[in-house]
């Protein structure tokens, strides 16, 4: 049983950018964004990519062509060999008329407006939600003419669902998933018991009342980029305590008793907002984006935040005896929330995936469609699912910057102690080893690493390499075993998949000042010998080098581009920055 399941749409940026004004800060505020492809074979995922890695265009949202092929091709397969296509959303007549009916409720609008936003969405169903639209998307793309019995449509929520559930080990659990919005709805709660999905239907949260979009909203306020840099926000709100009371929750959010909680979201809601805002944190706007105000709103942005999923998770536990929880979507990136949602919760466990975002719905589509079919998903933990490259493709690459760089080939044992020597001092490396990681974050494979003992190595990297804001923290990774040594887990015994924020112990806050934020946290990743044996050996020879048993762990990559795939991205990258090193496979590579 073979199954490729897929995320994006070929005109999306087209049709949004047209119809809702859709471009520039606002590029990413579109369906299909994140766009993907993963392989299912026999119940087992094999192969996952996002198109960006393809394509170089960050967050596409384009019909994922490239990152398709490349997954039939690692299989030795073709598109005639896929048993059955999983596409991430379904837009069913019951999901049109709640749809409609969105539009047509809304009191803030009037009725131009509405006959306004009917005939925008008339339009999008015809050029994107269609069945005729996706079949004709599809043959456009892949010149492969796709049979409506091999197409399951699967809801988007239930894709971030069933991504978190197989990728999570496939036992009951309790479950919410928070995003922007899916079809219709913004989030979902309920339980997964014996593989039977129970959805707790009084719990769902429409997109008129979406937390995910107004937490959007605050970061276009303060002058980033919607759907894109809210973990930015994030960071700036360890900078400072929320205000008391907290404005967001006196006069924008209101919650209810039950967990529920409504936002308005009124029809011309930037502008709206804006001036709400300004009025409620004595804000203007030639003063939104200083430092000391992007803090107090960032920091009463993510108290309203782990407030209202508090309430949520809550209701669940109250509802669900089970003990432990999934969280899926893209709320499910604040990685702060995470850990104090488990933390001040009877759940022992909270799982977060490495595609909780929408880079996961494909991967989640896929495993959804092939347990349908009859073949139980058998799925282990690894992130490492994209390309590869052997060595003679690496010197290939190497040839073609021949004039900019000089390298030599080590013996592969020699690798990590090698690294690890030259990251004694503040050195930064490129670090590029086997298959490509999946999602959002650099988990080892196509990283940039450096020693964190030195107060100014954030600086060095925000400055000279990522070339991205100062308040900007990194990220540690730490092997397993030491992490309860360095961090304050609480109840998590591990982090893979940097999902969860803990405290740094105090007499390491000094030790590892460049990947301690300033509220004294760290987004960990934790490594063992299975998950990823170079790093985890990496990380043996530089503790035993420095005594320091973590690293700064962050994505290779500058601001605005997407994680590099290939030896040739990174080498361009290497190129751009003042990295020092790159660790290309078995090649040390250096500047001439």
């Amino acid at each position: 049983m073979i199954v490729l399941g897929y995320n994006g749409f070929g005109k999306s940026a087209e049709i949004f950018g047209r119809l809702f004004r859709a471009t520039g800060i606002d590029r990413h505020l579109l369906y299909g964004h994140d766009s993907s492809a993963a392989l299912v074979i026999d119940g087992k995922l094999v192969a996952a990519v996002e198109e960006e890695r393809l394509n170089r265009e960050k967050k596409t949202s384009s019909f994922p062509v490239n990152a398709m092929r490349w997954c039939l091709d690692s299989a030795g397969i073709s598109f005639d060999d896929v048993d059955t296509f999983a596409f991430s959303w379904q837009f069913s007549q019951d999901v049109l008329n709640k749809m409609i009916a969105e539009i047509t409720e809304d009191r803030s609008a009037s009725v131009e407006q509405k006959f306004a936003r009917l005939g925008r969405l008339a339009e999008t169903h015809e050029a994107m939600f269609s069945e005729s639209a996706t079949e004709a998307d599809f043959l456009e793309h892949t010149g492969h003419r796709l049979s409506p019995e091999k197409l399951v449509r699967v809801p988007h929520h239930i894709a971030h669902l069933m991504t978190g559930y197989h990728l999570s080990g496939g036992t009951d659990a309790a479950f919410l998933v928070s995003d922007g919005r899916a079809e219709w709805l913004s989030a979902i709660m309920g339980e997964v018991r014996d593989g039977e999905v129970k959805i707790f239907d009084d719990m769902t949260i429409d997109s008129r009342h979406s937390l995910a979009m107004l937490f959007s909203v605050v970061t276009r306020y303060l002058g980033f980029v919607p759907n894109n840099d809210e973990y930015k926000v994030m960071g700036l709100a360890g900078y400072g305590p929320p205000p008391e009371p907290n404005p967001f929750l006196e006069h924008v959010v209101e919650t209810c008793p039950d967990g529920t909680y409504r936002i308005p979201y009124p029809a011309n809601a930037v502008p709206a907002y804006y001036e709400l805002f300004d009025r409620i944190f004595g804000g203007n706007p030639d003063g939104r984006e200083e430092f000391d105000y992007r803090v107090r709103v960032a920091s009463a942005a993510q108290h309203m935040l782990e407030t209202v999923t508090a309430g949520q998770i809550r209701t669940l536990e109250a509802r669900s005896d089970l003990p432990r929880v999934i969280f899926e979507g893209g709320l499910a990136l604040n990685c702060v929330n995470n850990s104090k949602l488990l933390e001040r919760s009877r759940f022992t466990g909270m799982d977060v995936s490495f595609g909780a975002s929408d880079v996961g719905v494909a991967i989640g589509a896929a495993l959804f469609a092939s347990g349908r079919a009859g073949t139980p998903p058998r799925v282990d933990t690894s992130p490492y699912l994209g390309p590869s490259y052997d060595g003679r493709e690496i010197q290939a690459a190497l040839q073609q910057f021949a004039d900019q760089v000089v390298w030599r080939e080590l013996d592969p044992a020699e690798v990590p102690r090698e690294a690890a020597t030259l990251m004694q001092e503040r050195c930064v490396i490129g670090w590029f080893q086997g298959r490509m990681e999946y999602g959002p974050r650099a988990l080892g494979n196509r990283s940039i690493l450096a020693n964190p003992r030195f107060p100014d190595i954030k600086d060095i990297i925000n400055e000279r390499i990522k070339h991205r804001e100062q308040f900007r923290p990194f990220a540690p990774v730490v092997l397993e075993h030491m992490a309860p040594e360095v961090f304050e887990l609480g109840k998590k015994t591990s982090s893979p998949y940097m999902t969860f924020v803990v405290p740094v112990r105090p007499e390491y806050q000094e030790k590892i000042q460049g990947a301690c934020h300033v509220d004294a946290t760290s987004r960990i990743q934790t490594v063992t010998e299975q998950s990823n044996p170079l790093l985890a050996r990496l990380l043996r020879e530089f503790t035993e080098l420095t005594g320091i048993p973590c690293l700064i762990n962050t994505s290779f990559n500058v601001a605005g581009e997407p994680i590099v795939c290939s030896p040739t991205d990174a080498l361009s990258c290497f190129l751009k920055t003042e990295m020092d090193h790159l660790f290309l496979g078995n090649f040390l590579v250096s500047r001439i």
